[in-house]
């Protein structure tokens, strides 16, 4: 059994408690409180809002009876005394802020408040404090005795102050989350008897939006604001349905099925949205935080927009399949897909080549820009007969060829009948040097290669390129 410790000891407790402890008397705060409530005043705060200085009349009624020795060392005061008469020093500027608090807890009738604020020392540094206040049992009708503890954490709140500054001005946007709503409806999808999550997702693919609406953002950094265009957190958390959609649906469902199956940690590419509707590569870092791995309250985002990088990496790709001059495929493409047609072979696939007529010569009598300018005329036409469709590259110098799956004879020799007609058409349009290009296709049957069909095709363009020839030397 515990014994009551007598006054002394008391007294011994009190003066060197390891915190800093105060006896104050907030009796002068009941009169003034007494006094406006009988003049009709129901709301403390509407009348704080009107009469602000209400609260410094407040503080300065507040009679400090005792302190601990915690308490004149925390505030740098050389005794009691000094303390004592230096408080208008102690509480002032930032205190009032939490006081307005407190004032508002006693006016509702509460005999404790808890809380952070701001008093300073003697020399005027603040202090980042956690107060703690009791009326004490028989003063709760006088207010003559109220206990005050007070802990300094300043270091505490440095530290936090520092991590938000570093949240705040990291150069990647950053965002803090709760998923402890998409980890509750996991768990009711389990007790359901949902085994695999991905199945799940799949058969009722709209139940991924909905997860998405589970999602608490709880802060964002200023990266994030200036990435997606935001003039504030408010006007970002009001739009994130314009950040999150389309394509970021299907990298969310790998998320939720990584989430599902125990995987907290994890990164991926994928698209989000500025508020003005551009689309944004971006890389994705996720984690659950230490501690909330069987919640999901708080999981870290941060995600970096590599939108550059893709485009450098989507026109390095383009100049590896492309040829330069004619924005049409290159031979490398030509032959890559020949290869993966013929062993994923599905009948017919023609071939077309062609070639054109008298580059040399044009290069020879008219410079080199106008034989560029014929190659370029040459894509024009085969473009514009072949469409998106189909893969028509440029081999050689003055060859091109295309590779038409699906299509045979009779729609090839169509293909040729548009070819020539865009050929009469392009050198209306076009001074000379006169366009003139030799054609031969061949379509595929089985038992023969791919390279056989192409051989056939070069055979034929060629049987077509002497005719040209020997019907202009008869014009002649």
């Amino acid at each position: 059994m515990f014994q009551p410790a007598g006054e002394e000891y008391l007294i011994t407790l009190f003066e060197y408690a390891p915190i800093s402890l105060w006896e104050q008397d907030f009796s002068s705060i009941k009169r003034l409180f007494d006094e406006l409530r009988q003049t009709g005043v129901e709301s403390l705060e509407s009348y704080l809002d009107e009469h602000p200085s209400f609260v410094d009349e407040c503080m300065r009624q507040i009679k400090v009876l005792n302190v601990n020795e915690k308490t004149v060392s925390m505030l740098g005061a050389k005794s009691k005394a000094d303390l004592a008469a230096n408080l208008d020093r102690v509480f002032r500027d930032g205190m009032r802020h939490h006081f307005r608090e407190e004032l508002l807890a006693l006016w509702n009738g509460d005999e404790s408040w808890s809380g952070e604020g701001i008093n300073y020392t003697l020399d005027g540094d603040p202090l980042d404090i956690l107060l703690h206040w009791r009326i004490l049992p028989e003063y709760k009708t006088t207010w003559e005795r109220v206990l005050v503890t007070i802990e300094n954490i300043t270091a505490r709140k440095r530290a936090e102050r520092r991590f938000q500054s570093l949240f705040e001005s990291s150069p990647i946007s950053l965002w803090e989350e709760d998923y402890s709503a998409i980890k509750a409806y996991f768990d009711l999808l389990r007790e359901q008897g949902v085994e695999n999550l991905q199945e799940y997702l799949e058969k009722q693919p709209d139940l991924v939006s909905q997860f998405a609406g589970l999602i608490k953002v709880i802060n964002v950094n200023q990266k994030t604001l200036e990435l997606f265009g935001a003039s504030s957190k408010q006007h970002l958390n009001q739009n994130l349905e314009l950040i999150f959609r389309d394509e970021m649906k299907v990298h969310f469902a790998k998320e939720l099925v990584d989430l599902w199956n125990g995987k907290l940690v994890y990164e991926r590419e994928g698209i989000n949205y500025s508020l003005a509707g551009e689309p944004i590569n971006i890389q994705l870092d996720f984690r659950i935080m230490p501690g909330h791995e069987d919640d999901f309250s708080w999981a870290l985002v941060s995600i970096q927009d590599i939108t550059s990088r893709k485009k450098a990496e989507e026109y390095l790709r383009y100049l590896g399949t492309h040829d330069a001059m004619t924005g049409l495929y290159n031979r490398a493409f030509f032959e890559e897909t020949i290869i993966k047609l013929e062993n994923q072979r599905k009948e017919p696939i023609s071939i077309v080549v062609l070639d054109l007529n008298y580059l040399k010569r044009a290069n020879d009598t008219l410079g080199h820009q106008a034989g560029d300018k014929l190659i370029r005329r040459t894509a024009e036409v085969i473009t514009a007969a072949f469409g998106q469709g189909h893969v028509a590259a440029r081999i050689g110098g003055d060859e091109f060829a295309a590779v038409l799956t699906g299509v045979d004879e009779v729609m090839v020799a169509e293909y040729i009948k548009q070819i020539h007609a865009l050929i009469a058409l392009n050198n209306k349009y076009y001074r000379e040097p006169e366009l003139s290009i030799s054609i031969g296709a061949s379509t595929s049957f089985p038992g023969v290669s791919l390279e056989k069909v192409i051989g056939m095709a070069d055979d034929a363009m060629y049987r077509n390129k002497s005719e040209y020839h020997r019907r202009r030397r008869d014009d002649l």
